[in-house]
């Protein structure tokens, strides 16, 4: 037994606003686990995000090898679990670490400087689209909805018919 994962989000605003509460209802969910080796080291943006945490779901914020080594340890077989990330390179991390789950969900990726605009949310690069597909690889659907009422987008259609992939 490990820890039940609920709901992987990719999402680099993290906690905001009503969609993880919304996503934390549906998902009903108890605890939320931010992975991501730089907000474990920002205490105020760690301090924030335990702040924003919709009632009744603990908020922990942690690295990525800590993820992996607490994925397996029974103490958390109780954990019903969102993991938030900010970006397809650490979940990709992860996976290869041994974590393992069926879908993604992705929610908003930033447009900066060498991305793509793929959607009104969601911007990527080469790297990006690397660990996407070497996630797609691994059995895991990649589905892009910024909020629960959105219908799914499949990310690698998208990057097909962007002829990205």
């Amino acid at each position: 037994m490990s820890m039940e994962i609920r709901l992987v989000r990719i999402d680099d605003r993290l906690i905001h606003g009503q969609v993880v509460t919304v996503w934390a209802k549906i998902t009903k969910v108890n605890r939320i686990l931010v992975i991501s080796d730089a907000v474990a080291k920002d205490m105020l943006r760690k301090t924030l995000l335990k702040q924003a945490a919709p009632p009744g779901v603990n908020v922990n914020v942690i690295t990525i090898d800590k993820m992996i080594s607490i994925y397996d340890d029974p103490i958390f077989n109780t954990f019903k679990t969102m993991l938030l990330f900010t970006n397809p390179r650490d979940v990709r991390r992860v996976v290869e670490g041994g974590v393992s789950f069926d879908s993604i969900n992705i929610g908003g990726m930033s447009f900066s400087d060498g991305k793509k605009m793929i959607t009104n949310a969601v911007a990527v690069n080469h790297q990006d689209i690397e660990d996407l597909l070497y996630l797609s690889e691994q059995g895991i659907d990649l589905e892009i909805r910024k909020v629960v009422t959105d219908s799914k987008v499949y990310m690698m259609d998208l990057l097909k018919k962007e002829g990205m992939v």
